[in-house]
């Protein structure tokens, strides 16, 4: 029986975008994509934590979700999002068992659900080029939610807040003023993705396979700087 390989959706994603390293990608793969130094700043959870306290505290006390999203179509509720224990799915073709957890999943008003993820950022041009593997993470959870028999999906999309740090103040300063600190605005922007599960992920889920049984470590972009890094390391180590 092939080894079942354990990858999120997100870090499959990778694979899709356009300056992805072959080499670099296999070897976090070996990795558990656990790498040393990796270091993700607390803030961005806590926003995103409060993202949702915002969506879900909107809808108990208006009996509807924040207007912005409006134009995804009319969503009855936010439903809970599974714990990332119980939410993933072994392809049985591949032997790839795909995790991850969606921000936030919407009941929508034909009964199919909507699932969306939040980013914090401004969405500029370096956010579109990432937009690749956002594509794969968010058809990943559709992937999973489906196979798992939790409904049908009818749609996927990223919800950018972005902060306002460049917003007039002057006028309204008494409404951002508390007493041990400040408010700071934030603006939503949505990007629907297209939902194609099975399109999406079938190539990517075969190329890991693919990668993981080879015997060869595969070849490094050209002008890679990581792949640069590494082997000065090595050279450091011996």
């Amino acid at each position: 029986m092939e080894q079942i390989i354990k990858i999120s959706a997100k870090n499959l994603g990778a694979l899709a975008l356009e300056d992805h390293c072959p080499k670099c990608f296999y070897l976090k793969l070996r990795m558990g994509f656990k790498l040393p130094y990796q270091i993700f700043p607390g803030i961005f959870s806590s926003i995103d934590s409060y993202s949702k306290k915002i969506t879900w505290g909107c809808c108990a006390k208006n009996g509807k979700v924040p207007q912005w999203f409006d134009s995804w179509g009319e969503f009855v509720k936010p439903v809970p999002a599974p714990h990332h224990s119980k939410f993933n799915y072994t392809d049985q073709k591949t032997g790839i068992k795909l995790t991850g957890v969606p921000d936030d999943i919407f009941l929508m008003e034909d009964g199919r659900y909507f699932i969306v993820d939040y980013k914090t950022a401004k969405y500029t041009g370096n956010q579109d080029a990432l937009l690749p593997m956002y594509q794969v993470q968010l058809n990943g959870y559709a992937y999973i939610f489906e196979k798992l028999g939790m409904g049908e999906v009818g749609g996927i999309g990223l919800c950018y807040y972005e902060p306002q740090g460049n917003a007039p103040v002057e006028q309204g300063i008494g409404n951002l003023l508390e007493q041990d600190g400040f408010v700071m605005p934030f603006r939503a922007y949505l990007k629907r993705l297209e939902l194609d599960p099975d399109g999406v992920l079938s190539p990517l889920l075969k190329q890991v396979r693919s990668m993981w049984d080879g015997e060869q470590v595969p070849a490094g972009k050209e002008g890679c700087k990581d792949c640069k890094m590494l082997g000065e390391m090595v050279k450091f180590g011996r």
